[in-house]
């Protein structure tokens, strides 16, 4: 992975900013998933 190497972050590249939002909308996702579990008990 020279990629990463390079650029710890990987948000100059494309894909790390895609890998970036994606990674944001599965938390988001989980997370109003296991809020919207616990509020209907």
């Amino acid at each position: 992975m020279p990629l990463l190497q390079e650029d710890p972050t990987g948000l100059s590249s494309p894909v790390g900013q895609v890998a970036m939002v994606a990674m944001l909308l599965v938390v988001v996702v989980v997370g109003l998933r296991f809020w919207w579990g616990n509020r209907r008990k």
